[in-house]
């Protein structure tokens, strides 16, 4: 067995449950539009497709390839025709499809630091060398990248797991940059469908003019992280590579879930889940970050934030493992929180998430974790 598996720890976070549940990247599963699903289901199981028990293109469904393209295209000024689309399980497949097409072994990759674990495991699984860069206010410090980067995993609309969005002069800054040193940039857009105030920035596949960048969008924070439905949208250059490598790793995605979501997407249902589901997030999201900012401000620093299913904060005082006491502690009391530790760095956080918690939950579950962090604390101080 490679020694890189010993390594890489399967994720345990997620098998549990909590009342008070503030963990982030999840959506409210009760919020799904469940009738409207199981109709698009059943008549799904009537297609054409269906009945002909056939292998799918890799690419994925044209009908999806073309709902998603178009969706993408008014949502978020992404341009690319249905070709330029293929229908992955997840955004960690489209991650791996992009390395699998671009990486030799001992390639360096470039990641956030902090940054989204997933990516940076898999690119070290497929021998690639990684390396962490800084991000600030602003973003991914594009002056810190190394120059003999292949790749640059960003997630710049909200960064992972800080919040912050990257800005337009640091964005055009990463794409001259990838241009200069011949690099491919893979846009992570998880969760920007989602935005409470300001004016959205351009995704970096919207501003890119040499065809740099492969933009990956999920449908996970959306719909369902159950459904396993992503899909990435890559220059023209790299797609028939792509759809070769979509081919050798699982040949291609359910052929029911995507024509299901196909008709979810052209019939309104899904923009009409969007704009309700929107309203309810903002809610969760004034409210929880009002509780922080009333509550916590000796403990915790609000990460400034208006897009996406969660905040971040770094710890005031607090240490990495005061913040892992403070998480098991909450836990004992219902109340889920992830914490991350910023790496080679004193200062930790943690993430709180407001899309699997009702809206009326967030204060009881607040006054909770604030009385961990007083109890902590202020064991900490009478040991000193």
């Amino acid at each position: 067995m490679r020694g890189v598996w010993e390594t890489i720890p399967l994720p345990a976070f997620f098998r549990r449950s909590a009342r008070f549940d503030f963990r982030a990247g999840l959506p409210d599963a009760s919020l799904f539009p469940y009738r409207t699903w199981r109709r698009v289901v059943a008549r799904a199981l009537r297609s054409r497709e269906m009945t002909a028990g056939i292998y799918e293109n890799p690419a994925g469904n044209c009908d999806l390839r073309t709902a998603i393209a178009r969706h993408i295209g008014i949502s978020r000024s992404v341009s690319g025709s249905p070709d330029d689309v293929i229908v992955t399980n997840g955004t960690q497949q489209a991650v791996d499809i992009i390395a699998r097409v671009l990486l030799e072994p001992g390639d360096v990759v470039a990641v956030e630091k902090p940054g989204y674990r997933p990516p940076k495991d898999l690119f070290k699984a497929l021998g690639a060398r990684v390396i962490g860069v800084p991000v600030d206010s602003e973003g991914l410090v594009v002056a810190a990248l190394p120059a003999e980067a292949r790749v640059v995993y960003v997630t710049p609309s909200h960064q992972f797991p800080l919040g912050m969005a990257m800005s337009l002069p640091r964005r055009r800054a990463l794409l001259a940059w990838a241009e200069r040193y011949n690099a491919v940039v893979v846009e992570d857009d998880y969760d920007s469908e989602f935005r409470f105030g300001g004016r959205p920035l351009e995704p970096l596949q919207t501003l890119d003019t040499t065809g740099r960048v492969v933009y990956v969008g999920t449908f996970s924070k959306t719909l369902l992280p159950t459904l396993r439905l992503a899909f990435m949208v890559v220059p023209p250059s790299l797609r028939e590579a792509a759809y070769k490598a979509k081919f050798v790793t699982d040949w291609h995605t359910a052929t029911m879930a995507q024509n299901a979501l196909a008709q979810f997407i052209d019939e309104g249902a899904f923009a009409r889940h969007i704009r309700r589901v929107s309203r309810i997030y903002s809610e969760r999201h004034q409210a929880l970050t009002a509780g922080i900012k009333r509550n916590f401000g000796e403990y915790l620093d609000l990460v400034p934030s208006s897009t996406g299913l969660h905040i971040a904060a770094y710890a005031r005082t607090a240490s990495a493992d005061d913040i892992d006491a403070i998480a098991s502690r909450a836990f004992d009391l219902g109340v889920a929180i992830q914490s991350f530790p910023l790496e080679r760095e004193p200062q930790a956080g943690i993430m709180l998430g407001y899309g699997a918690i009702e809206t009326a939950q967030i204060a009881e579950g607040l006054r909770r974790l604030r009385s961990c962090f007083d109890e902590r604390m202020s064991r900490r101080s009478k040991a000193a």
